[in-house]
């Protein structure tokens, strides 16, 4: 069995007046944590930042830093508009 890796991603709360389109023209991807135990919180994550750590590993077990907290998530839903390859909207998940 191959040993997991954890990979260690920042973002912020999404602010409510910008909607997903203009953060994506910004260079973030709008993205949502959920689970047991928590409220939904939409946040917002550096594409580049995600693509440079999570190319070859999105199975993996995420350390998510939002503002003061660290949640544990895994990558739960990817949207991604395959024509042009830009991912749209993250969806993570607690583990």
């Amino acid at each position: 069995m191959a040993e997991s890796t954890i990979i260690k991603l920042s973002a912020q709360v999404r602010s409510s007046d910008k909607n997903p389109r203009q953060l994506r023209a910004e260079g973030f991807v709008p993205a949502t944590v959920y689970g047991k135990g928590i409220d939904s919180k939409n946040i917002q994550i550096c594409a580049h930042e995600f693509e440079m750590n999570t190319r070859n590993n999105r199975d993996s077990v995420i350390e998510l830093a939002v503002d003061k907290e660290k949640f544990k998530v895994v990558i739960k839903e990817l949207q991604k508009n395959y024509s042009t390859n830009q991912i749209l909207n993250i969806e993570f998940k607690l583990v």
